[in-house]
């Protein structure tokens, strides 16, 4: 059967020292799957764009900042991930200039500026553990990952880099 995934963007904003990085809270619909947990920003792919400019659109449509300079860091093929176990295939930005002033909040919770160093002691996906040291590392090669999820969990990681 062919692999036919949602696909979409992730992006990690750094504040203009560095040190600090924007994470939605997902703390604003009860009903909301990831409910409680921070994550980066971002979305579903539309059909008229490509990758650089959904993302793009979904750092000014959740944030409201215009992103000035940003790097692929990596994709992440996540087999079973989606509610009703859609895959997924996300293209994984970090975002190291951009203007305007971030909003405090949107639709889907709160915008929190947090330290980078402590970015794996909060709430999140189990699954943002294994690649998120990969976005801020000093590496200048793309990583390329799958975590096939079952259940709500990844049941294994694995990646590589050209």
């Amino acid at each position: 059967m062919p692999y036919c995934p949602i696909i979409g963007t992730l992006g990690y904003v750094l504040s203009p020292a560095g040190d600090q990085v924007l994470m939605i809270h997902r703390n604003a619909r009860p009903e909301d799957e990831h409910l409680g947990k921070y994550n980066g920003l971002g979305g579903k792919l539309e059909a008229d764009e490509d990758v650089v400019s959904g993302m793009r659109r979904e750092i000014f449509e959740e944030a409201g900042i215009t992103c000035e300079e940003m790097t692929l860091r990596g994709t992440i093929s996540w087999p079973g991930f989606g509610k009703n176990g859609e895959d997924w295939l996300g293209f994984v930005f970090l975002i190291t200039r951009y203007a305007g002033t971030p909003f405090t909040r949107n639709p889907e919770g709160a915008l929190e500026w947090k330290p980078r160093a402590t970015l794996l002691d909060l709430p999140m996906w189990e699954g943002d553990r294994h690649f998120l040291p990969l976005v801020f590392d000093e590496d200048p090669r793309a990583f390329h990952g799958v975590m096939p999820y079952r259940n709500g969990h990844p049941v294994s990681w694995s990646h590589s880099r050209l």
